[in-house]
């Protein structure tokens, strides 16, 4: 997911941080132990949004993450009868916000990480936890460049962003698309994806880069790209940010009379497009892993949530649920909550049970599988167009 500009420089700051505190008893890192002795709560951290305007998200992470410690809870929790305990904080899709919030989940004995939504505000994190030896489960951040860290205790449990290209240049292929734009919103996130599908659509040289270009974030006029968009007259446009500029655009263009096909990234997968691009946002795809609405047999899942919090799941919330029955499994497996035991149990995970399918890690702890389907927005809501089988 997002990564700002900002990333680099606080990864810096951060890590600076962790300096300046690691030599200290107690302050940022020092923490209490009451998620890693023998008899009291294990604690998962989740730092995901729950203000902002990615709140509702986060809201559905949370919500799913908390589901499932209740489960495992119930049936026994870890460790002999160790029960789980989540501590949700905030990110707010801001990198400062973000590593406060990791110093705090760590401070307050955090011994598995099962959040992330904004790759910009779970970059910096990554120092912090790895610092703290705290493995980091990340159920929606995609970026490359929480892979290109390198870090041992980062696993993901979300398909790539360039597992999310392939799935955009399949469904472009098999389609018969001949010419596209690439829109995204000058966010690394967007911008990653961008620049591998146009390497990927520029090496297989079937379809034609009609317009690859970017926009600012948080305006509300998006004209100057819907002439240059229509000026390029793509079959297909791309738009690989977030849905609050997304459904900015899809109406836009609409309106401007765009008759072609409009497809977004997992960032723009959120009933809120529809609320924003109305009418306009009907038939729009989306390159996405499975949502709870479009997961078959999922009915009893998606009635155990809404049980549970009066609502109905959205994106991301099957990630976040199995994170931390991931993380569950892991403890187990290590027999206890320290993390190069966990991180171990990680790796050698062989075929664990998810939503998305059996789960076994690459070698950068990345799935090897992304499990990206497409989707289509249909009566407001988004549902399975084609599975890419």
């Amino acid at each position: 997911m997002r990564i700002s500009k900002r990333s680099t420089l606080l990864l810096g700051v951060a890590t600076a941080m962790l300096f300046a505190t690691s030599g200290c008893s107690g302050g940022l890192l020092g923490g209490d132990d009451a998620g890693s002795d023998d008899t009291g709560p294990v604690k998962l951290a989740m730092v995901v949004p729950i203000s902002g305007p990615s709140a509702p998200s986060g809201e559905y992470m949370s919500n799913a993450a908390q589901l499932a410690v209740d489960e495992i809870n119930e049936a026994g929790g870890v460790l002999d009868g160790r029960q789980l305990e989540l501590l949700v904080e905030d990110e707010a899709c801001d990198a400062q916000q973000g590593v406060a919030s990791a110093n705090k989940a760590v401070s307050a004995g955090a011994v598995v990480s099962v959040g992330g939504y904004c790759s910009g505000a779970t970059l910096p994190q990554l120092p912090i936890f790895e610092e703290a030896n705290v493995p980091m489960i990340i159920p929606a951040a995609n970026s490359q460049d929480l892979v290109k860290a390198g870090k041992k205790n980062v696993f993901l449990v979300n398909g790539t962003g360039n597992q999310q290209s392939n799935a955009a240049l399949e469904y472009m292929l098999k389609t018969g698309v001949a010419s596209v734009a690439l829109v995204d919103d000058n966010d690394s996130y967007a911008v990653d994806i961008t620049a591998e599908t146009k390497r990927l659509i520029e090496e297989d040289g079937t379809i034609t880069v009609a317009l690859s270009t970017s926009v600012t974030p948080g305006e509300s006029d998006y004209s100057a790209a819907v002439r240059d968009i229509m000026s390029a007259n793509p079959e297909l446009v791309y738009w690989t940010g977030y849905y609050q500029e997304g459904g900015l655009i899809i109406n836009q263009l609409r309106n401007a009379g765009f008759t072609g096909q409009i497809m977004v990234a997992d960032g723009s997968v959120d009933a809120s497009i529809s609320e924003i691009a109305g009418a306009n946002a009907e038939g729009v795809l989306a390159t996405m892993t499975q949502t709870p609405d479009t997961l078959e047999g999922g009915g009893d899942w998606i009635a155990s949530y809404e049980d549970a919090f009066g609502s109905a799941p959205g994106p991301f919330s099957l990630q976040s649920y199995d994170a931390v029955r991931l993380a569950a499994h892991a403890i187990d497996e290590a027999g206890s909550t320290d993390g190069d035991a966990i991180i171990a149990a990680l790796e050698a995970v062989d075929g664990f049970k998810m939503f998305s399918g059996p789960l076994t890690f690459t070698a950068d702890h990345t799935l090897s599988s992304g499990g990206f389907v497409i989707l289509s927005v249909q009566d407001g809501a988004f549902a399975l167009e084609d599975d890419l089988s």
